[in-house]
């Protein structure tokens, strides 16, 4: 049998035995000495970086360094401006990042939010409103629907309150505190009215507790930035040795020291990818500018990335996997079973069956909407929306398919207790019950037959199932077991919160990609896994665990959990923190949902929070990476294809990049083995026009290649961005030949205008074989441009339009190479001129040699 999840009652409008003589509450002056005492109620403010300390951090990370470095050779070189150049670009990405990480570090700061600014006490036994600030342990609280909870208090007798814990609990139902029990500050009241005193105010509360463990949780470093720092420091380490070594061997072969050490920053700085970094930035944030185009927003742009990494996803039930709008879908009925028909919470539809059950549907519908008189569905013009708890209203929605009018306020009402699952009134007309079938069907004294079996059937279709009844009005009760007796079953209600329609499409998306699925729910275990196996999320071995009985040990915990298709229920804010870093521990990337203040730590610790942004709160929202505009399950796996998309086009451009310097280092090769027998082909100036000149925008148009059918086929590779495949193709078969070519070029135009081998040619001569090979280079990184949008099909499968950005790109390459080699003073400063048409024809076959080596390159490997 399945619980109700939510309250099948509400209202303020009950009797209940005469109180005691009100207490008078604290009186003025004890209530300003407790709180000079004991200080504010109020969340202390996080502690928060110094800003110039958090930009510093951007603009000495060691990628940073590694651009200053190079910026400081190329001013070593009698390059300035292109120092200035890239200064400006450190500058730009640090002040870039620096707002972004500064702006997204506020979730432990919007929990104070949460306080209201007023609060009702009785004070000198009068009622008054005092700022929430001014509350002190010992005040009396004044209570009432709509209120929120401003301090930690215990309830009174003599009222009684429906309280929605679900910011703190996660669980959806709300609570009925028994006198003696607990309200907690950031919760609010949703029916009825009372009292309570409190008990901590402050720092004390468990609000407060919620705040430190937020602020505590620290996020864990991306895999991009993990990636990334590895990347760098192998080129680091690259660059620097490759270029002592060259400054070794030149000056062991008699040259200069001065010329040793410009050939030696020349080596470095070719090895140097200074358009990285930029590159990297700016594709993220296309990306994650796409996302927003899908309804989802990203708050830190390495996440763009982690998404792509996912591994696993812990998502929540309610408004994520489902739509969160509760309807009655079936009713029994002794009579006989009558279907429901009609859309969301709109009145109008109709009941269909036997006359006599439709009848006896349309009885029941009136009294369980009697059980709940202050829920409702409005508006109008084909857009219904529930006021109220969904269950609730869906009630009330099927009274008005069934034609009965709105029920008259009770004149006695017990509303629901989690205890008891379940909600009774007395009215004129006799007394109403609503509540879970196991704890109705036992209060009727005549069992009905095929009752159980009803029940049965119905959640077996995955409904969630409320049982109703009725009784005699003709004695006076005072209390719910008194008013709860002999009475006679009317029928079962099935209820539905349909899935999203994409929801079943997302989750074999998941799984294709290779990545595992959780849910994580504060909901009944029963509820949860029947709505996990409605949308296809429950796992082929059925595991379903309550967060009280998970394993306290965080590798048991891991092992357990570390499965395809596993509901976890009941669980605590603790639960979903210790959740993420056992599954991280694991070697998982974790994505967790989340809504609540409750789930800002996991959110904060977990790989990837996300949020809900249609229903969240703002504290889940300021401390999740990526925020869902829709609430949709669908949307997390569209932004985990963007962001594995995004994952394949750094690929892209960290080959079409590594293959660049690759060709700017052959003609230092050459030179040194050649021991200065053969020129320098191209300097340091050109070096860094290369990179920064015409590199730039293709390798940005890379990182706008769009999806394509295999970005969520199998698992994410596991070699991370640079790993042998993409090594071979930039240092073993592109790079080399467009190195080779820009070689050929260079000392073929040598030869036709003269020149002899170890002779020193003449200095027009030399400028025109410099721009050939410049020219070649450029060429080359053009086919280049082209071959990289595929790791595995070749240049013509892929044609030529499917990125147009990548077409402007290469048009503004050719004319960037133009300008390099016409207008003055460029061809003087870089060295190099207009190729004659020997030249061109030469420096033209980069093309073709780079489109025929990489579809050989593709073709063997396919094999």
């Amino acid at each position: 049998m399945t619980e109700p999840e939510s309250s099948a009652a509400g209202g303020d409008q009950e009797r209940s035995p005469a109180p005691a003589a009100p207490r008078p509450g604290l009186s003025t002056d004890s209530a300003a000495s407790r709180l000079r005492t004991d200080g504010p109620n109020a969340l202390p403010a996080p502690s928060r970086p110094n800003p110039l300390l958090v930009l510093g951090g951007q603009l000495v990370h060691f990628f940073a360094v590694m651009l200053w470095v190079a910026a400081g050779l190329a001013l070593v070189a009698g390059l300035p401006a292109l120092s200035v150049a890239i200064v400006v670009v450190i500058l730009l990405n640090g002040a870039f990042s620096f707002i972004q990480e500064y702006r997204a570090d506020r979730a432990a700061e919007r929990l104070r939010d949460l306080l209201p600014v007023r609060a009702t006490v009785r004070r000198d036994g009068h009622a008054r409103v005092v700022p929430a600030e001014e509350l002190v342990v010992g005040d009396l609280l004044l209570l009432q629907a709509g209120d929120r909870v401003c301090a930690d208090a215990t309830v009174e007798p003599g009222g009684r309150l429906s309280v929605d814990e679900s910011l703190l609990t996660g669980e959806s139902t709300p609570v009925t505190p028994r006198p003696g029990g607990s309200v907690y500050a950031g919760t609010h009241v949703v029916e009825g009215h009372g009292a309570a005193v409190v008990t901590a105010t402050g720092t004390s509360t468990r609000l407060a507790g919620i705040a430190a463990v937020t602020e505590r949780a620290s996020r864990p470093r991306s895999p991009l930035a993990r990636q990334l720092h590895r990347v760098v420091k192998t080129i680091a380490v690259a660059a620097v040795g490759v270029g002592a070594t060259f400054f070794l061997v030149s000056f062991g072969l008699g040259t200069p020291g001065a010329e040793s050490v410009l050939l030696a920053i020349g080596v470095t700085v070719a090895l140097v990818p200074e358009g990285l970094l930029p590159t990297v930035t700016l594709s993220l944030a296309r990306a994650a500018q796409r996302m927003a185009g899908r309804d989802a927003l990203v708050r830190r742009l390495e996440s763009v990335e982690t998404l792509g990494a996912t591994t696993f996803i812990c998502t929540d039930k309610t408004g994520t996997l489902t739509r969160n709008e509760m309807s009655v879908v079936a009713v029994w009925t002794p009579m006989g079973k009558v279907t429901v028909a009609g859309q969301g919470y709109a009145p109008h539809g109709r009941l269909a069956g036997d006359p006599a059950a439709t009848a006896a549907a349309a009885t029941l519908a009136d009294r369980a909407a009697r059980c709940s008189p202050d829920a409702r569905a409005a508006g109008g013009n084909g857009r219904w929306h529930a006021i109220g708890d969904p269950m609730e209203v869906a009630l009330h929605v099927l009274a008005a398919r069934a034609g009965r009018e709105p029920a008259r306020p009770p004149r006695l009402r017990f509303p629901f207790d989690p205890r008891r699952r379940r909600s009774s009134v007395v009215d004129s007309e006799g007394v109403h019950v609503v509540g879970a079938p196991d704890a109705v069907l036992p209060l009727c004294p005549e069992a009905s037959p095929g009752a159980a079996s009803a029940v049965a059937a119905l959640t077996a279709e995955g409904l969630r199932v409320l049982a109703v009844a009725g009784g005699n009005a003709d004695r006076e009760v005072d209390s719910p077991e008194a008013a709860e007796r002999d009475l006679e079953l009317l029928g079962i209600v099935g209820l539905e919160d349909p899935p999203r329609p994409d929801v079943a499409e997302a989750i074999t998306a998941c799984r294709a990609a290779g990545i595992r699925l959780a849910m994580v729910s504060g909901d009944h275990p029963g509820t949860a896994a029947a709505i996990a196996r409605e949308v296809g999320l429950l796992g082929e071995h059925g595991l379903v665990v309550e967060g009280e009985n998970l394993p306290r040990d965080e590798a048991a915990l891991g092992e357990l959990l570390d499965a395809d298709g596993v509901v976890i229920a009941r669980v605590t804010p603790e639960d979903k923190l210790r959740i993420a870093r056992a599954l991280q521990a694991r070697g998982h990337v974790v994505a967790m949902t989340g809504d609540g203040v409750n789930d800002g730590p996991a959110l904060r610790a977990a790989d990837i929070g996300v949020a809900m942004g249609a229903s969240g709160t703002d504290v889940a929202r300021e401390a999740a990476d990526l925020v869902l505009l829709d609430d949709h399950f669908a949307t997390i796996v569209s932004a985990v294809e963007l962001g594995r998309a995004t994952f394949a086009n750094i690929r892209r451009f960290l080959t079409y990049h590594l293959t660049d310097n690759v060709a700017e280092l052959t003609p230092f090769l050459v030179w040194a083995l050649s021991g200065e027998s053969v020129p320098l082909a191209i300097g340091v100036l050109q070096i860094l026009a290369l990179d920064i000149g015409t590199d730039l925008l293709p390798a940005l148009a890379l990182g706008a290649e769009p999806p394509n059918p295999r970005t969520m086929r199998g698992p994410l590779r596991a070699g991370g961005l640079i790993d042998r495949r993409v090594l071979g193709r930039a240092f073993g078969v592109l790079g080399p030949v467009e190195g080779a070519t820009a070689m050929t070029a260079f000392v073929l135009v040598l030869f036709a205008g003269g020149w002899s081998f170890g002779t020193v040619p003449d200095s027009e001569l030399f400028a025109t074989a410099s721009g050939t090979a410049f020219t070649a280079i450029v060429l080359g990184q053009l086919a280049n441009a082209f071959a990289c949008r595929s790791e595995s099909r070749w240049v013509g499968k892929l044609g030529l339009t499917g990125n147009p950005l990548l077409l402007y790109a290469v048009g503004f390459e050719i004319a960037m190479l133009w300008v390099f080699l016409l207008v003055p003073p460029l061809p003087r400063l870089l060295g190099g001129t207009l190729p004659g048409p020997l030249g061109w024809a030469l420096a033209a076959l980069a093309i073709p040699g780079v489109w025929l080596a990489d579809t050989v390159h593709k073709a063997l490997r396919r094999r």
